[in-house]
């Protein structure tokens, strides 16, 4: 079986070729790597800044779960929705708050991150995963 199935493909839909898809992938690895002066201006060119992989995770997910905080600031800046949901529900805010990143959280929340969107709340992510470290951070920007 293969490791992400996708759905049927619209065949009027336009394809990707190999060297596009192997560009969108690199995009994806730029967010985890913190790559955000090669990120960026492909963000300018028109690429989604809310384009998401197999998985449903976002550049922003990706770039807040690996704890890059000039990279999450940067596509916050671009528009990049910061409640939007992966396919397992979460959102940028619980990656960052389950790797404990205070300023990754801090930056989410100042954009307007939804505390409640995804699959938990991130209180109870908080709580579970043993961060209460983050609870009077999450408390502070409760109700905004």
């Amino acid at each position: 079986m293969p490791e992400n199935p996708q759905p049927p493909q619209d065949p009027a839909a336009p394809q990707l070729t190999e060297e596009e898809m192997a560009y969108v992938l690199t995009l994806f690895d730029m967010a985890r790597e913190g790559r955000t002066e090669d990120l960026l201006p492909a963000v300018r060119a028109g690429v989604p800044v809310n384009l998401t992989n197999g998985k449903g995770d976002t550049l922003l997910i990706l770039a807040a779960y690996h704890q890059r905080e000039d990279t999450v600031a940067a596509l916050l800046e671009a528009g990049a929705d910061p409640d939007r949901v992966n396919d397992n529900g979460q959102t940028a805010l619980l990656s960052a708050v389950f790797r404990g990143n205070e300023a990754v959280v801090r930056a989410l929340l100042e954009a307007g991150a939804s505390q409640t969107a995804g699959a938990h709340s991130a209180v109870d992510f908080s709580r579970v995963f043993e961060r209460a470290d983050l609870l009077p951070v999450l408390e502070e920007y409760a109700g905004r």
